[in-house]
């Protein structure tokens, strides 16, 4: 499936924004990601295994329930990074 990724991230891909994943639920999908990009969950999933609070993934334009939501092959992925400052 197609998995869009914000700009940070995009440091473990190759700078491509853009990737393709496989797996069954979100959490397969992190682990395929973090097989093909060593390092890329853990920007994305804490040390609890939970989303990590300035990340938001939506399926197909829904925000995701939470890592155990089902997906499908013709899913698109969405990962967002919440931007901070002041």
């Amino acid at each position: 499936m197609k998995v869009l990724l914000p700009t940070p991230l995009a440091d473990y891909t190759g700078h491509r924004r853009e990737v393709q994943a496989q797996g069954a639920t979100l959490s397969e999908v992190l682990d395929d990601l973090d097989r093909q990009f060593p390092g890329i969950r853990f920007r994305v999933i804490d040390e609890q295994g939970a989303i990590r609070p300035h990340i938001r993934i939506f399926v197909n334009r829904v925000q995701a329930a939470g890592l155990g939501q089902p997906v499908a092959a013709a899913d698109e992925v969405l990962v967002i990074a919440a931007l901070s400052g002041g």
